[in-house]
């Protein structure tokens, strides 16, 4: 899904310009589902035969790449991801990364790809290495956050977490997270128009509760995306009141939380999925690093770790 509203309207107007193949990433997109790379290959060769290689063409093509490395097939995964990086390289000499949205999303990819690949055999400095690099390279890019969460995936565990920004923010006066050393702290990262985010808020609120005689602080980091439900280009001022109207309809068990709002603490901590959990331990360091969604019973296990 794309969450960047300038990106949403380039789409739109991609699409109206090439009806004959919008849906070329999601034709590939569903045959992979199946495994079946032949028919990829095939979708793939006759829009390249049809349109040249466009940066939909190297989304597409990325898809290759992470479908090898789900299924454990890291030869295939790093040579797709490098044929998909050689692809976006090519088109940026004729534009920036973040003049439409799928090289990013292509290239955010490869990278990705490169470095999971590594680490899943046995390479895991050679794959901090490629993170750290590509960091140098688009840390100013729609990637960064994403290159940050890979980056944190391998390294992150242990490092005492970096601090929160917090020049705004709703619900109560977030903490400084050296001043609540000593408990264990959880970081739930969300976004207004995340529905997974919706569906953990319970399981959240319930540990906090079961949690709160071992002092268990709850922070919900989030941040501006342009955009409401109703507006396109949303006045920074209006998003955050919708943001507050989104926290009072489906966080009702969390209104008192700290919600520090600021894309720095997302692009630190890598919080391109959401929801990212982040769960400290008493001395302030992480013990557990999870883009995505956690069931209860998953959850608590980690804070009962966190929490000795």
């Amino acid at each position: 899904m794309i969450k960047n509203m300038h990106f949403r309207k380039l789409l739109i107007l991609i699409t109206l310009a090439t009806p004959a193949w919008a849906g070329i990433v999601e034709d590939v997109r569903t045959v992979l589902a199946q495994n079946n790379f032949s028919a990829a290959d095939s979708y793939l060769n006759s829009y390249r035969a049809s349109k040249g290689v466009t940066p939909e063409y190297a989304e597409a093509y990325s898809w290759m790449a992470r479908t090898a490395l789900n299924a454990h097939e890291y030869d295939h995964a790093a040579a797709y991801a490098k044929q998909t990086s050689a692809l976006v390289q090519d088109q940026l000499k004729q534009r920036p990364l973040d003049a439409e949205p799928h090289l990013p999303l292509a290239l955010g990819a490869a990278i990705e790809v490169q470095a999971q690949t590594l680490a899943a055999q046995g390479q895991r400095t050679q794959a901090v290495a490629v993170l750290q690099t590509a960091l140098r390279t688009y840390g100013s890019t729609s990637i960064r956050a994403r290159l940050q969460k890979n980056l944190n995936l391998l390294s992150f565990e242990g490092k005492l977490a970096p601090a929160l920004r917090e020049e705004q923010f709703l619900g109560s006066k977030p903490p400084v997270l050296a001043q609540v050393k000593g408990a264990p702290v959880l970081l739930f990262f969300w976004a207004h128009w995340c529905g997974d985010c919706k569906a953990e808020a319970p399981i959240i609120t319930q540990l906090r509760t079961e949690f709160a005689p071992k002092g268990l602080t709850v922070i919900g980091p989030t941040r501006l995306y342009g955009y409401t439900a109703q507006v396109e280009d949303a006045a920074p001022s209006d998003e955050l009141a919708y943001i507050d109207a989104v926290r009072h309809r489906f966080y009702g068990g969390l209104l008192d939380m700290p919600v520090p709002i600021s894309k720095y603490n997302f692009d630190v901590y890598g919080a391109s999925t959401t929801p990212t959990l982040v769960l400290l331990d008493r001395a302030g360091k992480v013990a557990m690093y999870h883009p995505g969604a956690l069931s209860y019973e998953q959850l608590k296990a980690e804070i009962e770790k966190a929490a000795r």
